[in-house]
């Protein structure tokens, strides 16, 4: 295993690949795909390294921590810090996606590295944003707003739905409110307080990724279902997916739709993968 105190800098040039990150706003889940058609626009940077391989260090509370090493050297965010995780499962797939790289660097085949980046950059000075965020969720979640017709709708939402409600409710000590129409409702504050206590001590990367769920699918409750262990990657994404898949059944499937929803799923398992190797 190399040492990643050994050799310079890969270059620094990764803020002009991958972009920068604001945690906290709520197009976050858009704003990847919208830096790769922007980059797509000008040459992809070459890969010019040989090799990407494993490398590991000690933190200072004497943790090990564990990186990318390109030709031995470290590899840097888009704001020059190190990148480390806590897992070597995770820099592995770090380590993966850098060596899956061919003739140039594309950023759009490489989530769980914009989502590293991103979380080492931001989370740690936007933590209270985000879990503000998170808990202000609660109110506008959308599977607190179903559907009242047609009746296969309103099964198959009742279906997939009603056990994440069910169990936060549970776990959050409180009752979700349900509505129809475009009327907002607004939820019990016990239940967002609790939640804020249970996230207020996840470290940056679990935050980091719980974020990224819930924008992506566009739900608390489902960040939280996956987070707790009641649901699986897929039926959370099954269930974050009915109305859109209710539309592709009704009307078809539009390309770029398409394309659009197979990058959201790639970010998507990019922060599964994140909560999955840090979940103790």
């Amino acid at each position: 295993m190399a040492d990643m105190d050994k050799g310079k800098e890969p270059r620094e040039q990764f803020g002009a690949i991958f972009g920068d990150f604001a945690p906290g706003q709520k197009d976050s889940s858009e704003n990847p795909m919208m830096r790769s058609k922007e980059a797509a626009k000008t040459p992809l940077p070459k890969r010019f390294y040989k090799a990407a391989s494993l490398g590991e260090e000690t933190g200072d509370r004497g943790e090990a921590l564990f990186g990318v090493l390109l030709d031995g050297r470290k590899v840097k965010s888009p704001a020059k810090k190190t990148i480390t995780v806590p897992s070597r499962a995770l820099a592995q797939a770090l380590v993966a996606e850098w060596e899956a790289q061919e003739k140039e660097i594309n950023p759009a085949l490489m989530p769980l590295t914009r989502l590293v980046n991103s979380t080492i950059d931001g989370v740690e000075a936007s933590r209270g944003a985000m879990i503000d965020e998170i808990v202000s969720y609660l109110n506008n979640d959308f599977i607190c707003y179903p559907a009242t017709h047609p009746e296969r709708l309103v099964l198959r939402q009742k279906e997939h739905w009603h056990p994440v409600l069910d169990r936060a409710e549970e776990a959050l000590g409180g009752r979700f409110v349900q509505a129809s129409g475009i009327l907002a409702v607004e939820q019990s504050p016990v239940m967002g307080e609790r939640l804020r206590r249970l996230w207020a001590d996840l470290d940056i990367f679990q935050l980091g990724a719980v974020h990224s769920i819930m924008t992506l699918t566009g739900s608390a409750l489902l960040a939280f279902a996956l987070w707790d262990g009641f649901l699986g990657p897929d039926a959370v994404w099954t269930a974050a997916m009915i109305d859109e898949d209710w539309n592709i059944e009704l009307w078809g499937e539009d390309e770029e739709a398409s394309k659009r929803r197979q990058f959201r799923r790639a970010e998507f398992d990019a922060a599964v993968l994140v909560l999955a190797a840090l979940r103790h």
